[in-house]
């Protein structure tokens, strides 16, 4: 009696899956039918986003700001990278210059030589509602966008130091002075030339006596500020601008469970002081275009692929501001 009514409550339970059917491929949401519904916005990406390389790999993804060659994509993708090329719709332009980056937002400018762009067309609304539909780059290949759909999925806010801010050094311990054991390779004091031995005296003039002095002369700042160090090294004090960066990222410390099952996701990830969070599906290699809405209009650059659910993208009207600040500091000819 007991095996008969298992047997039937399995019926119950498997009958309607087998019953269910998959969507087409078509019908699907990278299917072809879904993808034509949002043709007109991927001829936007398609026009003003720029897919960046080093050699043969892509790397990021760009956003067109000028029609005479400005591109802002995400600076940390760029470092250590060599042979850069940029692929605007079809055209692929092989010399690159890096004018300047802003650290704080991890933003590069770059320039190549053409005219006759298409910018990007900025909102002139305010910041995008939850459940906002958003388009953005998807895995493409260099002459031709891809559509990637998905939604707003939280309000604007600030994303702080992941761990803290880091110099990118490792004090001697035990010590009753600030001297560096050990330098981070790629991190602030490893790029503004610190060296194992030195002995840290001062932070932005301020004198310093023990590690807690460092820790609350750093909590002044923000992730891509640049602090003078002054320093002692065989018995003569130099100074050096050394850039800050996020501890858990600089160091690798512990990633978590939702970071495992996350797959790819941006080294440079959190500090930034304000963006926009949307659900569309991404790695490090797609981060640095633009996102829009279903008018075509630009809401925000994507800047860092957080984990498995959220990507960050830095809203409209900072990223207006930083495109007209950067192009207009760039060195005159």
């Amino acid at each position: 009696m007991i095996s008969h009514r298992l047997m039937i409550i399995g019926a119950m339970l498997l009958g309607p899956t087998y019953g269910q059917q998959n969507l087409e491929t078509d019908l699907r949401i990278t299917g072809k039918t879904t993808l034509a519904a949002f043709e007109a916005q991927r001829q936007v990406l398609q026009k003003s986003s720029a897919v960046i390389s080093a050699g043969m790999a892509k790397i990021a993804y760009g956003v067109v700001v000028s029609t005479n060659g400005h591109v802002l994509t995400k600076a940390s993708e760029l470092r250590e990278k060599t042979n850069l090329t940029v692929t605007i719709d079809q055209q692929r332009f092989d010399k690159v210059d890096v004018i300047s980056t802003d650290e704080q937002w991890d933003v590069a400018l770059l320039k190549v030589d053409a005219t006759n762009l298409v910018p990007i067309n900025y909102t002139s609304t305010a910041d995008p509602l939850q459940g906002t539909w958003v388009v953005v780059n998807g895995a493409t290949s260099r002459t031709q966008r891809r559509a990637n759909i998905g939604m707003i999925s939280a309000n604007p806010r600030e994303i702080q130091a992941s761990g803290g801010l880091a110099l990118g050094i490792v004090i001697k311990n035990p010590s009753n002075r600030l001297e560096i054991e050990k330098i981070t390779p790629g991190g602030g004091a490893d790029e503004a030339g610190l060296k194992a031995g030195d002995v840290i005296v001062a932070v932005d003039n301020k004198p310093l006596q023990k590690i807690d002095d460092l820790s609350a002369a750093l909590d002044e700042h923000k992730v891509g500020d640049k602090v003078r160090i002054s320093f002692s090294r065989q018995g003569k004090t130099s100074n050096a601008d050394v850039r800050l960066t996020a501890k858990a990222e600089l160091f690798g410390i512990s990633a978590n469970t939702n970071d495992e099952m996350s797959g790819d996701f941006s080294k440079r990830r959190s500090g930034f002081p304000r963006v926009i969070q949307h659900s569309v599906m991404g790695n490090s290699q797609t981060m640095g275009g633009p996102v829009i809405d279903l008018h075509g209009h630009c809401i925000g650059m994507n800047i860092a692929r957080a984990n498995r659910a959220e990507t960050f993208a830095i809203p409209c009207a900072e990223l207006k501001a930083l495109a007209e600040r950067m192009i207009g500091n760039q060195p005159k000819p």
